[in-house]
Parts: C-alpha cells; sequence; structure tokens
C-alpha cells in the first residue's frame, strides 16, 4: 500500500457512505464515490480534483465491471474497496414475501459479492489491496422483525471470513465492519428502510408498535456515522487492517453478550457434542 490510496466506495450518495467519501479524501486518498443516482451523490459529496462520481447499481455485476474500468481508466488501480451500499427490508419473517427477501439478499448479499469480484482482479495484478465490508452487528445477532436483514448480514460476514483466507496470498487484506444503531438513513421509509408487504393477523400488533418505535428512533441513533468513517479511514491507514471490526458501544455488548450465550450453549452441551466421534 502507498501513503495515498484510491478508495472505490459504494452507496456514496448519503449516510455513513457520504461521511467515508469525505474521510478518505480529507485524508488526503483519491476515492470514486459511487452510486444510483449520480446527482445525488454529487450533491452529497460535492466536488473535488481526487473524486470520481460513477453511477452504480450494486445488482447491475455489468455496472460493477463498468464502474471498475472508469476507476482504473481515471487512477490505475484501486487499492481500498468499501461494500457500503444496503437496505433494510423490515419485519417478521413470515411477513415478508418471497420476492422481497430475495430483493434483500440482491442487495446487501450478491451485490457486494458482484463489486467485490469485480474489483479483485485488479488488486491481485497489484498484488495489495483491502476489502472492507460493511455488515452489522445483526451480521451476528439475530432479532425479531430483521429475519432478511440479519440473513443477508449473517451470508457477508462468512463470506469475508472465507474471502480473507483466499486472497491473502496476493497481499489483499479483508475487513468486515459491524456498525450497531448509527445516526443514518437506514430507516428511512422509502428510501433504505421497506416495511413487510403480508399481513399476518398474528404479527398484526408486534408489527405496528415496532414500525412506530423504529420510525421514533430515526434521527436519535447514538452512534455518529463520520466519527466511524474517520475511524475506518485510520484503521485502513494502519500498520495492519483488522480482520474485523465491531463498531460501537452497542454492537460491542450485543456481540459479547451473543459470544457468552454460545460459550454457555457449548459447555452445557459439552459432554453430549464431544461423545458423537466413531468408535473405532
Amino acid at each position: 500500500m502507498t501513503d495515498s490510496h484510491v478508495w472505490f466506495v459504494t452507496g456514496a450518495s448519503r449516510g455513513l457512505g457520504t461521511d467515508i467519501v469525505r474521510s478518505a479524501l480529507a485524508a488526503g486518498h483519491s476515492v470514486v464515490a459511487t452510486g444510483r443516482d449520480v446527482a445525488a451523490v454529487e450533491s452529497a459529496v460535492g466536488a473535488h480534483d481526487r473524486l470520481l462520481v460513477v453511477a452504480l447499481d450494486v445488482t447491475d455485476p455489468a455496472a460493477s465491471d463498468r464502474a471498475v474500468a472508469q476507476a482504473v481508466d481515471r487512477f490505475g488501480r484501486v487499492d481500498v474497496l468499501v461494500n457500503n451500499a444496503g437496505n433494510f427490508f423490515a419485519g417478521y419473517f413470515e411477513t415478508l414475501s418471497a420476492d422481497q427477501f430475495r430483493s434483500q439478499m440482491e442487495t446487501n448479499f450478491f451485490g457486494p459479492l458482484a463489486v467485490t469480484r469485480a474489483v479483485l482482479p485488479v488488486m491481485r495484478e497489484k498484488r495489495s489491496g483491502q476489502v472492507i465490508t460493511v455488515t452489522s452487528t445483526a451480521g451476528f445477532v439475530g432479532a425479531e422483525f430483521t429475519s432478511a436483514y440479519a440473513a443477508s448480514k449473517f451470508a457477508l460476514e462468512g463470506w469475508s471470513d472465507s474471502l480473507a483466507a483466499e486472497v491473502a496470498r496476493f497481499g489483499i487484506s479483508v475487513m468486515a465492519v459491524e456498525p450497531g444503531f448509527f445516526r443514518t438513513e437506514l430507516l428511512v421509509e422509502g428510501s433504505s428502510t421497506t416495511w413487510p408487504e403480508l399481513h399476518v393477523e398474528d404479527y398484526a400488533e408486534g408489527t405496528a408498535s415496532t414500525i412506530e418505535a423504529w420510525k421514533g428512533m430515526n434521527g436519535t441513533q447514538g452512534g455518529d456515522p463520520a466519527k466511524l468513517a474517520e475511524a475506518m479511514v485510520r484503521l485502513s491507514d494502519g500498520p495492519e487492517l483488522p480482520a474485523r471490526f465491531v463498531a460501537g458501544a452497542d454492537a460491542m455488548r450485543a456481540i459479547e453478550a451473543k459470544q457468552a450465550t454460545v460459550q454457555r450453549q457449548i459447555d452445557a452441551l459439552r459432554d453430549v457434542s464431544g461423545a458423537l466421534s466413531h468408535d473405532d
């Protein structure tokens, strides 16, 4: 890695993506800022001589190839990929349609895979690079009303762990970022959040109360996305990229509690589990 890197950031038109672009530019890096709406990205991040804004819908693999080609044409390489684009299909499993569940996976899981698939050949050629993927606390800890979202983020976690082992030989590092609740646009209805399509009477009361609570939470989340973006840039610029960054006090509490629960579950059935080997 050189002192000045070329960053490629998805989902740069709002929220954390915008802050990552600003932080990377402020640190002296060049940035390819991408989003489905170029005008929205340009409005969010402004103009800069080290900035290239490119149209990218992460659910379109051909668009990923075109965007990476534009990045290489402008800057000659991509050093840091940040898979940030994502959305949130909220609801109980039985109230989310099959199409909604598939759409969640297309954007949050298959989207980052397509972008990474387009970038990796560029990094392998240089024998250096970083792949940073924003997952979620929900990628470690499932909860009610987040079955589709958690499934997409759990999938990203497993992929990121495996990818790290595969590309380390090429000088490429991989980091998963698990934020807690940050004051972004994730809970904005019609922008990043979609409510369930199906009505199931048994879930009606819980659906109504949860939607009301989450709408009230929007804009009051404890995490500051600008500080998260700055931390991500510092970690990228550091001597060694961590494999995992649990981001936020609430994220640390939730993940530590989950890990303690899993350890208790292992201990409770240790004798049963340990007795499952063949006798020969």
